[in-house]
This record gives C-alpha cells, sequence and structure tokens, in this order.
C-alpha cells in the first residue's frame, strides 16, 4: 500500500531544499540537506508523516552517473522511447528528456518518488510520465522502450539479481541497457560493457566516503 502524506507536494517543498547535484549542476532537485527535517528524519518522523524512507530525497551517484552520460552524449536518446527503471528522484529521466528523447517514462514503487520526479522535472521546465507497478514481479514487465537506464539498483542482494536479470531481458529484446552503479556490494560486471567512469563527490553521512567512483556500464545480452 503506497504511503503518501495528504499534501505530498508540499511535504517535499517544505521538507526538502531546491539544489543542484554535484554532477549535473544543470539541474535543480527537490533533495535533503544538512538544513532541512527530512536530513535527520527518525523512523518514528517518517511514520507520524505517513512517508516510508526517503530515497528520493537524495541524488544517488549511479543515477547522476547515468543523467551525466546522457546530457553529454544526447544522441543516445534523442527521438527515442526511454523508460527509466527505480527512478527515485528521477534526475535520470530529467537528463533523458533534457537531451531530447520522444517520451519518458519514469518508474518506481514507492509513490513519493513519483511524485519527487515529477516536481523535479516540472522545477526545471521538463515533462515525463510515470508509472507505479513493480515490473520485477508484474506480468507487463517490458513496457515498449528503445532505451532503458537505471541507476544504482545493485544495493541489496536479490534485489541485485532480479534487477539485473530484468534489465539483461531488454538487452535480448535489442535495446540500449545503461545501468549506473558505484560498485554497490551486490553489483556484478560479468556481461556488462563500460561506457564511462565518473568520480562523484558524495556525503560522508550517506556513502561513508567523500568521492565514488561510478560507471555507466551497457547491459550486454548475456552474461
Amino acid at each position: 500500500m503506497a504511503r503518501l502524506p495528504v499534501d505530498p507536494e508540499g511535504f517535499i517543498r517544505t521538507n526538502t531544499a531546491l539544489e543542484a547535484p554535484a554532477m549535473v549542476p544543470e539541474f535543480r532537485l527537490w533533495l535533503a540537506t544538512e538544513y532541512v527535517p527530512i536530513w535527520q528524519a527518525t523512523e518514528a518522523w517518517l511514520d507520524e508523516h505517513n512517508i516510508d524512507p526517503p530515497y528520493w530525497a537524495f541524488c544517488w551517484p549511479g543515477g547522476q552517473a547515468i543523467a551525466r552520460y546522457l546530457l553529454d552524449n544526447p544522441g543516445i536518446v534523442r527521438g527515442k522511447h526511454v523508460i527509466d527503471f527505480a527512478a527515485g528522484s528521477g534526475v535520470s529521466a530529467m537528463a533523458a528528456a533534457r537531451a531530447g528523447a520522444a517520451s519518458v517514462l519514469a518508474n518506481d514503487i514507492d509513490a513519493m518518488s513519483l511524485v519527487a520526479a515529477r516536481l523535479n522535472a516540472g522545477a526545471n521546465g521538463l515533462s515525463i510520465d510515470v508509472n507505479a507497478e513493480d515490473w520485477l514481479a508484474g506480468a507487463d514487465g517490458h513496457p515498449t522502450a528503445d532505451v532503458v537506464i537505471a541507476g544504482d539498483v545493485c544495493y541489496e542482494q536479490d534485489m541485485s539479481v532480479r534487477a539485473l536479470a530484468w534489465l539483461r531481458s531488454h538487452a535480448r529484446l535489442g535495446r540500449l541497457v545503461l545501468l549506473g552503479d558505484p560498485r554497490r556490494n551486490y553489483f556484478s560486471a560479468q556481461g556488462l560493457e563500460e561506457c564511462a567512469r565518473y568520480d562523484i563527490p558524495t556525503s560522508l553521512q550517506l556513502e561513508n566516503r567523500g568521492m565514488r567512483e561510478t560507471v555507466v556500464w551497457r547491459v550486454l545480452p548475456h552474461s
């Protein structure tokens, strides 16, 4: 069951701040910073406000890497139909839209993520569509697309295995599949081809280090 505060957009504006991510200063997103309430939110605070852990309030390295790569290489998505799996803040979807994609569909099972993604896109004069289906579990796991993008999906073992299998199934359909990953614990480069590599500044409170080397990979049809 999706959890949303009474006024989700108002909640985001009140508890986050418009900030430029380190690798994509072209954009401003509603993000958690040390100066806003959601930065130090406790489980009790989240329950009180009826939201799940606010992963959407952070611009994770994998998503930033995909966004930077698309902005620097717009021909990859120009005129194409793009889907962004586990979109989070929507930064990768926004980059696809800015690069001239014919359509962009941002997917996430977190309802607040989709609210944030649309709000972020609007703050940058962009328009994206959103989708809340669980593509890893549902029958419609292969929506129409020319390009599939995903950032930071290898943070849990089960999620990593299922997500990589799902992404590979799109590659077997002849689609370009790009994965951004900062070497999460459950990431494997088997069956992947490196496209670009970035050093991305991160918060020590989030990542345990001030910089994460993050790679954009092309997922190949076979591992």
